[in-house]
């Protein structure tokens, strides 16, 4: 599943930044990028449907409030991030009444939006998966992926962005199947050790589920799976660490 994003942003040079931190995301693509709340119409109008709307709260030509209020009226169903420098609680009480499903805080990292924007796809996807809750646990844990804040905004030694951009996209393309840290280092040309601490890292940080799989011969592998790609089956939780 790819999720097409409308970048709205009066500053180019931050939108061109914005527009290049979503397109780095796996399973995200920048739609069209906007500098103005009618630039922001005209894209909808012309550029086609988009899943999710990056928006800047302030524009040249009136508040992205203003612009979210237009397009909820016009029956846009978009979901949104806010995008902005204020602090005051009341205007990001007012952007949750609206419908905004996550604000960030200028001047942000790519590593903030990057994790809010796959907490975001795990949401969705497990929603449109499951398709009806079962229970009140059931929506709490759907809602506290999509709420929950990042653990740091920092990787931990000797990993690089680029090369967890490559793993994370694989083991998303994997879906249910998954992969184990020899057949990521594989895919990916990188030695075994250096793929499962990759794999760990998403682990530890929400984004994958780490179990077991039984072969034919020999001790069990630790196998991976993606946790927008489905929850293990009962009776193969994850191990512990």
């Amino acid at each position: 599943m790819t999720f097409r994003v409308l970048v709205v942003e009066d500053d180019p040079v931050a939108a061109d930044a914005h527009a290049l931190y979503v397109s780095r995301v796996p399973g995200f693509e920048v739609a069209a990028t906007a500098h103005s709340r009618a630039a922001a119409l005209r894209a909808l109008e012309e550029d086609g449907p988009v899943d999710l709307i990056l928006l800047d709260l302030y524009l040249p030509d009136g508040n992205g409030l203003e612009l979210l209020r237009s397009l909820r009226a016009a029956g846009h169903a978009e979901d949104v991030f806010a995008v902005t420098s204020a602090r005051d609680l009341a205007v990001i009480r007012e952007g949750v009444s609206l419908g905004v499903v996550q604000h960030v805080l200028k001047p942000f990292t790519f590593r903030t939006l990057s994790d809010r924007l796959l907490r975001y796809a795990d949401f969705r996807t497990t929603a449109e998966e499951r398709g009806e809750a079962v229970s009140q646990d059931e929506v709490d844990r759907a809602l506290s992926v999509l709420r929950a804040a990042p653990a740091s905004s920092a990787l931990p030694k000797g990993l690089s962005a680029p090369t967890l951009g490559r793993v994370t996209a694989r083991l998303r393309a994997a879906a249910e199947e998954g992969l184990t840290a020899s057949e990521a280092a594989t895919a990916l040309g990188v030695n075994r050790i250096t793929a499962r601490r990759y794999l760990e890292h998403l682990v530890a940080t929400g984004h994958a589920d780490r179990h077991q799989r039984y072969g034919q011969v020999g001790r069990p592998e630790h196998h991976y799976r993606w946790r927008g790609g489905g929850r293990p089956r009962p009776g193969t939780a994850p191990e512990g660490c």
